[in-house]
């Protein structure tokens, strides 16, 4: 059974369709690429599953359960946590804090409600993917003051401590520079051998062919091609929509 299924999903804008009937299974464990120019709808797809925009027509599934048109928070204490295109962080905190504060944002309570031990439980954790990722260096530094490839990193950090079932990464390797980058590549593909479920939307070709086992192409909000990353590839429709324009 697929963890997450899509099922005809639509989108309009007044009377622009951003997304149309598009469908897509992602099994547990799966790290699927999504691509296509821009524009063609890949941001708003995860927008619908996230909760972040109400789809106009079809429905999301999360382990067999319907989501579709819940709430961002509601998907998100479901277990589906993202990253996004413009990094969502807390600038006037702490690296740790902004850690900490993402663990109480998918418990739904108050930092200050947390009992000693449970705080200390999850600063420990929070330290620990911190320097999984390489950046524990600057836990007390404010997220203000990271470079712009650190704070990619903190935002991924945050994602992770939330321990979702399913991680969707909105261009993870935009504007990263190609140390911070294969990081973070390094610490995805880490998360995929472990079994994590994650999906990537990303420009950049070489990062998903190289790490994603199946891809999904969307042009003008329809899908046109999905299949490992050797049959996209070769796919005329692929070629012509990022080179045939």
């Amino acid at each position: 059974m697929p963890l997450l299924e899509i099922r005809d999903l639509t989108k309009h804008f007044f009377h622009l369709s951003a997304l149309s009937m598009v469908s897509l299974g992602v099994e547990p464990g799966e790290l699927l690429g999504i691509i296509g120019p821009n524009g063609s709808g890949k941001t708003t797809l995860f927008n619908c599953v996230t909760g972040v925009l109400r789809p106009s027509g079809g429905q999301v599934r999360f382990k067999a359960e319907d989501i579709t048109g819940l709430t961002a928070d509601a998907v998100y204490r479901r277990g589906i946590a993202r990253t996004f295109q413009l990094i969502q962080i807390f600038p006037e905190m702490t690296v740790l804090e902004n850690m900490l504060m993402a663990a109480q944002e998918r418990k739904g309570t108050l930092l200050g409600r947390l009992c000693r031990r449970e705080e200390a439980e999850e600063t420990d954790r929070a330290i620990k993917l911190l320097e999984y990722l390489g950046i524990a260096g600057v836990k007390d530094n404010l997220a203000s003051n990271l470079s712009y490839g650190q704070q990619k990193l903190l935002e991924f950090s945050r994602v992770l401590m939330t321990d979702p079932e399913l991680i969707l990464l909105d261009e993870p390797a935009a504007g990263v520079n190609r140390t911070l980058l294969n990081e973070l590549l390094a610490a995805i593909a880490s998360l995929r051998d472990r079994g994590k479920t994650i999906l990537i939307v990303e420009h950049d070709m070489k990062v998903v062919m190289g790490l994603c086992e199946k891809i999904f192409v969307l042009d003008y909000g329809e899908k046109i091609a999905e299949g490992p990353p050797e049959a996209i590839q070769g796919d005329a429709r692929v070629v012509e929509a990022y080179f045939g324009r």
